[in-house]
């Protein structure tokens, strides 16, 4: 108890972070990239997400109120990643609690300034506070599971003319301690933001994580990557969306394909272009290497295999340049070992 007998909240107990100034490279936690965690539609979607390979389960709830949040949501995630990042690296003392600007905020992920930008960042705000996740990812003893939303709570301050000054967010442990580990985050190319489809902008993590800077390329099965989206479109519509997108060529620094493999089923192939993404703060461990279960469903007997470099045509960027060597864990290129037991029982519980 506190001298004035009652107990300290959470934001009493935190020291107030400041977004830092200055122009620095968007990072993005690479669990967010890896693993289903946001809707891709911009409708509200209600229907939970409940993702489960022998090593990792995932559980996202939306609340019939805000519906669950979205993958354009997530882009204050990654402006809060960013920020972290780049204070820490600079030698200054980070927190959960953090204050901005929505103008900064807004800039920061390549949004307007209007009234309505305004109140989408707020419904976003609405939306990553009551979406709730359960899931065992980073959690070291079997059965384990971690409970949270992406935002503890957040708090506007208006000033009198009723503009909105500052906002306050409290973030949680789960994502905050993901974040401040290196080899947890990447840095995105500043494009991501205008890709504006869900998908689009799902693929694009997808392959920004597990691809980096493999000079020779990678493939997923097309099965496998709609299983990993969460997408609740039948899986003739995500396949004829990723064929598209890999005749438009959307992402900057990767060149897409989609082909047959040896056993004659649909893969998407990734290639590095001319790259503008580059390492997250400072240097991974070098001893962590791309490689990946071998017997990932839908592909033959490699289920990421190494691919001829393509020319990049009309893909341009340009900045940052380092090696991408953590992607490609085995959490997110699992194993199939058959249908796991179910997490979300409680011991002794009947079926």
């Amino acid at each position: 108890m506190s001298p004035t007998g009652r107990m300290r909240s959470e934001r009493e107990q935190l020291e107030l972070f400041h977004a830092i100034a200055g122009d620095f490279a968007p990072r993005d936690a690479q669990d967010l990239m890896a693993f289903p965690f946001f809707s891709l539609a911009k409708s509200p979607r209600m229907v939970p997400i409940d993702y489960r390979t022998p090593d990792v389960t995932i559980r996202v709830e939306a609340s019939a109120e805000h519906g669950m949040a979205t993958i354009w949501d997530a882009d204050v995630l990654i402006w809060a990643a960013s920020h972290l990042v780049a204070a820490r690296d600079a030698g200054r003392r980070t927190s959960r609690l953090m204050v901005a600007s929505p103008r900064e905020i807004l800039t920061f992920i390549g949004r307007g300034d209007s009234a309505r930008d305004y109140e989408r960042l707020e419904a976003a705000f609405d939306r990553l506070q009551s979406t709730t996740i359960k899931t065992s990812l980073r959690q070291t003893g079997k059965g384990q599971l971690h409970r949270f939303s992406w935002i503890n709570e957040w708090k506007r301050h208006t000033a009198r003319e009723g503009r909105t000054r500052v906002i306050e967010l409290i973030l949680p442990d789960w994502f905050y301690q993901a974040v401040l580990d290196d080899a947890l985050v990447l840095t995105i190319d500043p494009a991501y933001f205008g890709l504006t489809g869900g998908l689009e902008r799902w693929l694009y993590r997808i392959v920004r994580k597990h691809g980096g800077r493999q000079r020779t390329g990678w493939a997923f099965g097309l099965r496998h990557l709609y299983e990993k989206s969460a997408s609740l479109s039948p899986y003739r519509r995500f396949a004829f969306e990723l064929r598209e997108m890999a005749k438009l060529q959307p992402f900057p620094g990767y060149r897409l394909s989609v082909r047959l493999d040896r056993n004659g089923n649909d893969t998407l192939a990734f290639a590095p272009a001319k790259l503008s993404t580059g390492a997250c703060g400072q240097a991974v461990n070098p001893s962590v290497l791309s490689v990946v279960d071998l017997s990932v469903p839908s592909l033959p007997r490699h289920p990421c295999y190494r691919l001829r470099k393509t020319p990049n045509q009309g893909v341009e960027s340009n900045g940052y340049g380092t090696l991408n060597l953590e992607s490609n864990l085995k959490e997110s290129n699992f194993k199939d070992v058959g249908t796991p037991a179910d997490p979300w029982k409680t011991p002794g519980e009947g079926s």
